[in-house]
């Protein structure tokens, strides 16, 4: 028995030992992990994680650094993996709201839209106010939008690809530059530790006149150094290049607060037959990343990519004027462009439409490719997504085209590629339709009392007087059209209503995407009155109808009599009597009374809409002064009677 509690006490003793072995293991291991992550170190991070998850130590924040790790890399279903445990395991309601927008998108590149689209609800109900969100509200004209998009391109697989990274194409003269992460075959090489390969470099490859790639060359000059370059840009006369590179200039590498080596936008000058010069643009930072740029189509603007303060989300697009002094201050599109989510490689036409690379809108999955026009106001027409087949469930960007071809580039990490991330070449087959409408809402009001007039006819021509289209039909106070108005552009209106003026005027609408609305004051018809005329019929008025055995003035009465007020204000000096009927029913005195009580509220109405009281006189004549047959006791119909229930408004003094 003491042998065996000996036994026993010594595989305790061992377990012990090696749990505990494990546990200070698996510590030390997450203090690495960590300490990877933090550094954006994120291809080591995941080894070591996956290392500690697999001994069993497995924790929600794992599960996340995890899953961002991938992520990042643009690895989805490997982060799906991770982040479906971390839902699963753990009480997500607890969650950040953007671990649901990062298991959407692993989960729809995986081709679970289902789930996809639960989690992307999930995540707009916890986050109500983030664009991503109200983009997410509006998933089905998105959906709808995808597919009208979609069978535009016709894609081709490139041999300048290598089984490493290669993306960020851009045209230069009979040339197309890259970026690439390829093995050199030097014996000493150097490792990105964010993605686990070589750190990127700048090549050109000659394109023949079929549009062959000739097989790649390094750039040569001072442009590429022992870190990270990537998407140059270079001008129309070939003597200056934009490009983005590690912060690193001269021998020395720059940190950020986080000693964190970050993104920044570079200058070269070509200078017999090398770049060379190489110098940092004044609106870098240290504490943020700059990165991606491209030009305008006059080359004096610059589009580039930043993280910095000020933005909408993690990546936005921004520019800055190209001055002869130096450069402006940067300005940020708007949120007409930029979600709360990465916007990236950006590129502009000739055509001036915007191309860039997002993950904050209706996608496929992914990075897309989004295009919007910009306007001669500079401003934008409505971002679209380009469609498949460019667009994937997996990340695609760096689109450049040249619109004289439609020939162009993108890059994606897509299946079936030969390397992390690939070039492909497409050709546009139809072009993406920006017509920027408008909605016209027309309000029509009297131009003295500016009161709103319903139910005119309008008639709307081109500048030419072509008839567009009629209305007579108002929605939200304003007449509408049945047609597609073009912003910018000038149209002709027609106003016609009884008693009025017509009224024609051009109508300049809107640069931007929306409603233009526009008010048109029409003037009264000048109306020859003279005394003892009765306005009633001069004006062609409603009746005016009282309720039973009532004197107080309905709303549709009021309406009529405002026209009165009108007249008598354009003729300072009337003076009106009013007059009050009622038909032959009822007693007399009463009748009598009541019609003198209506004409009192008729006067006392119009005296309080500004008419002077010394100007208006009122008289009840109950039934004493009938119009017709309809006397007491003789059989009538309604329509008969009312003939006699009348007012009038007898012009006594001009």
């Amino acid at each position: 028995m003491k042998v065996m509690k000996k036994g026993l006490k010594l595989v305790a003793l061992v377990s012990a030992l090696f749990l505990g072995n494990t546990f200070v293991q698996a510590q030390t291991g997450l203090k690495r992990a960590n300490k990877q992550y933090d550094n954006l170190a994120y291809y080591y991070a995941i080894n070591t994680y996956e290392q500690v998850a697999n001994n069993g130590f497995v924790s929600s924040d794992i599960l996340k650094k995890l899953g961002n790790s991938y992520y990042f890399n643009g690895e989805y279903a490997s982060a799906n993996k991770w982040y479906g445990i971390l839902f699963t395991d753990y009480n997500f309601e607890d969650l950040e709201s953007e671990y649901y927008y990062r298991y959407a998108e692993t989960l729809k590149n995986i081709g679970d839209n289902q789930n996809a689209d639960l989690y992307f609800k999930k995540f707009a109900e916890k986050n109500q106010n983030s664009t991503r969100a109200l983009i997410i509200s509006s998933k089905v004209d998105s959906q709808e939008e995808i597919v009208r998009n979609s069978g535009r391109y016709i894609l081709s697989s490139l041999e300048i690809n290598s089984p490493y990274s290669d993306y960020s194409a851009n045209f230069h003269d009979d040339k197309l530059l890259f970026t690439s992460a390829r093995d050199t075959g030097n014996f000493f090489k150097r490792i990105f530790s964010w993605t686990g390969g070589s750190f990127t470099k700048i090549y050109q490859s000659e394109i023949d006149s079929v549009g062959n790639l000739a097989k790649p060359k390094r750039f040569n000059g001072k442009v590429n150094s022992i870190f990270n370059e990537s998407s140059p840009v270079i001008t129309k006369d070939g003597k200056t290049m934009y490009f983005t590179r590690n912060n690193y200039l001269n021998g020395e590498r720059g940190y950020n607060l986080n000693n964190i080596t970050l993104l920044k936008i570079y200058r070269a000058e070509f200078i017999d037959n090398k770049w060379t010069n190489v110098t940092e643009l004044p609106f870098n930072d240290h504490n943020f990343n700059t990165a991606h740029p491209t030009l305008n189509t006059n080359e004096d603007e610059m589009y580039f990519i930043s993280d910095r303060s000020g933005g909408f989300g993690s990546s936005d697009i921004w520019k800055v004027s190209i001055l002869e002094e130096g450069f402006g201050q940067p300005i940020n599109l708007g949120s007409e462009i930029n979600t709360d989510g990465r916007e990236t490689f950006v590129f502009i036409t000739d055509n001036n439409e915007l191309y860039f690379s997002s993950d904050g809108r209706p996608s496929l999955g992914g990075l897309d490719v989004f295009a919007s026009k910009i306007l001669k106001d500079g401003s934008f027409s409505p971002v679209q997504n380009v469609g498949a087949p460019l667009n994937s469930q997996y990340d695609d960007f760096g689109y450049i085209i040249n619109q004289q071809t439609k020939r162009g580039y993108f890059s994606s990490n897509r299946n079936g590629g030969i390397g992390k991330d690939d070039i492909y070449g497409f050709l546009e087959t139809r072009s993406l339709n920006f017509n920027c409408i408008q909605d016209l809402g027309l309000i029509v009001v009297d131009s003295k009392t500016k009161a709103v007039i319903p139910n005119a006819k309008i008639d709307l021509y081109d500048m030419g007087y072509g008839l567009l289209n009629s209305t007579n039909r108002m929605k939200d106070g304003s007449y509408v059209f049945d047609y597609d108005f073009e912003c910018s552009e000038s149209y002709r209106v027609r106003v016609d209503y009884p008693e009025y003026e017509i009224k024609e005027e051009v109508v300049v609408l809107d640069s931007e995407q929306g409603k233009t609305i526009r008010t048109i004051e029409i003037n009264r018809k000048k109306i020859e009155i003279k005394p003892q005329d009765d306005l009633f019929k001069v004006l062609s008025l409603k009746p005016i109808y009282f309720d039973f055995d009532k004197d107080f003035i309905r709303p549709d009465a009021a309406e009529e009599l405002a026209k009165i007020v009108v007249v008598m204000k354009d003729n300072p000096k009337m003076i009106i009597d009013v007059r009050s009927f009622t038909d032959s029913r009822g007693n007399d005195d009463y009748n009598l009374k009541l019609s003198q009580r209506r004409a009192k509220s008729t006067a006392e109405w119009i005296i309080s809409q500004g008419i002077s009281s010394d100007r208006i006189t009122y008289k009840g004549f109950g039934e004493t002064l009938l119009l017709n047959h309809c006397k007491d006791s003789v059989q009538c119909s309604n329509e008969e009677h009312e003939v006699n229930r009348r007012s009038e408004f007898i012009v006594i003094k001009l």
